[in-house]
């Protein structure tokens, strides 16, 4: 079953359990009758393809984006928290421009985060040795070798490279490399990557990926670590009859989708253009002076000031995944830049055209930008105008009186 994001009603016929199972997930289709047999279907805000319910009720539902392939997983590869993952595989057509977006991606961060070097981290090792490293289990050395000295049970920390980070990306790469179709260039890289990777296991077939925690210790692995999951999660594509391939289930809520990713993405490029912290979804702040009425931007991007070297907000940013601008954008933007003490806000839409809203606000003015980053646009050219749309916002700043 195909719909298409953003189209109207298609008429199709349903068997009863086929209509139990589309009537048991409202929130992908809406569902209105012709017949007996006979209905109605219009897709909702999710695009993506999953195959539900079981038996007779199966249903492979495909809901075509507007926005083609290498864009959507370009966006994906910044924001894999907003897709929802089906493990049973539906079946889709091949296609060239699949997944180059995301193993672009993938290498380049993957490349990043080798270039220090590979992390390393202390583990502690349970062996048997003839000479003493580390402490003697006792326990162990009586238990199995009453009487006798050598070998010993020993415990020691191994200063190594085979922890679960380096997994993690060895079983990305791994993955990727079985890609068929895969462009020579990634591929040549992920080789690369792999011989840097030595002394690194490889996770068993099936094996769950390895869990990490963020933190300062493995800062530079973190992007590459992120891609590396949706790879694991989001990819496992398998050659089935040699004219499909086996995917996993995958559903987006685009206007989600484009939240996160503009955040994350424009986000990165400040911190890259002026230092500071970027903070997607930022939810610190209030309305109200009692905390009932929390503040929802997209990005708010703090920078120390130069007079205490407290870290403030310095810019905020709010997408919206819509055509036409409309006066409430206007009047939240104004909230946030009030509360802030800022002098601007930007909104970013997906479509549409720019321009500039002043708004008086007491002896002063705000200035309310309106961006658009054209998701047709080839993924590379997209990603050019994010970083263009962060030089705009970095060179915009102004800060009202608190």
């Amino acid at each position: 079953m195909a719909l298409k994001e953003g189209d109207g009603w298609t008429s199709w016929d349903l068997t009863q359990p086929q209509l139990e199972t589309l009537a048991a997930h409202p929130r992908l289709v809406a569902l209105h009758p012709e017949s007996a047999t006979r209905w109605r279907l219009k897709p909702k805000d999710h695009i993506g393809s999953v195959r539900l319910g079981s038996g007779e009720g199966t249903v492979q539902l495909s809901i075509t984006p507007k926005v083609p392939v290498d864009r959507l997983l370009h966006l994906v590869a910044y924001a894999p928290d907003r897709v929802e993952f089906d493990p049973r595989p539906v079946t889709a057509e091949p296609r060239p421009d699949l997944l180059p977006a995301l193993a672009h991606a993938f290498v380049s961060a993957a490349d990043r985060a080798l270039q220090q070097g590979v992390l390393h981290d202390y583990r502690e090792t349970h062996d048997t040795l003839p000479v003493v490293r580390g402490r003697i289990r006792h326990a162990d050395q009586i238990r199995r070798r009453p009487g006798v000295p050598v070998p010993l049970e020993v415990v020691y920390d191994d200063h190594t490279p085979d922890i679960p980070e380096n997994r993690l990306l060895l079983a990305a790469i791994r993955r990727l490399l079985r890609v068929p179709g895969l462009d020579p260039a990634p591929r040549t890289t992920l080789q690369r990557l792999t011989a840097r990777l030595e002394g690194v296991h490889a996770l068993p077939a099936g094996a769950r990926p390895p869990q990490w925690t963020p933190g300062r210790r493995n800062a530079r692995y973190a992007h590459a670590l992120v891609l590396a999951e949706l790879v694991l999660r989001g990819a496992s594509y398998e050659l089935g009859d040699g004219r499909h391939i086996a995917v996993d289930g995958m559903l987006v809520v685009m206007w989600r989708l484009f939240e996160a990713y503009l955040a994350r993405a424009v986000g990165e490029a400040l911190r890259h253009r002026a230092g500071g912290r970027p903070a997607p979804q930022d939810r610190s702040h209030f309305l109200d002076t009692a905390g009932r009425h929390p503040l929802k931007p997209d990005l708010v991007h703090y920078l120390p000031s130069p007079h205490d070297g407290v870290q403030r907000p310095a810019a905020v940013v709010d997408a919206k995944f819509k055509t036409k601008p409309r006066r409430e954008d206007l009047y939240q933007m104004t909230a946030y830049c009030v509360r802030l003490g800022l002098g601007e806000g930007h909104l970013v839409y997906a479509s549409g055209s720019e321009g500039v809203v002043e708004v008086p606000v007491g002896e002063g003015r705000l200035r309310i930008f309106r961006h658009v980053v054209d998701l047709a646009r080839p993924w590379r050219e997209l990603a050019a105008d994010v970083e263009a749309l962060a030089e705009v916002v970095d060179g915009a700043r102004t800060v009202r009186a608190a």
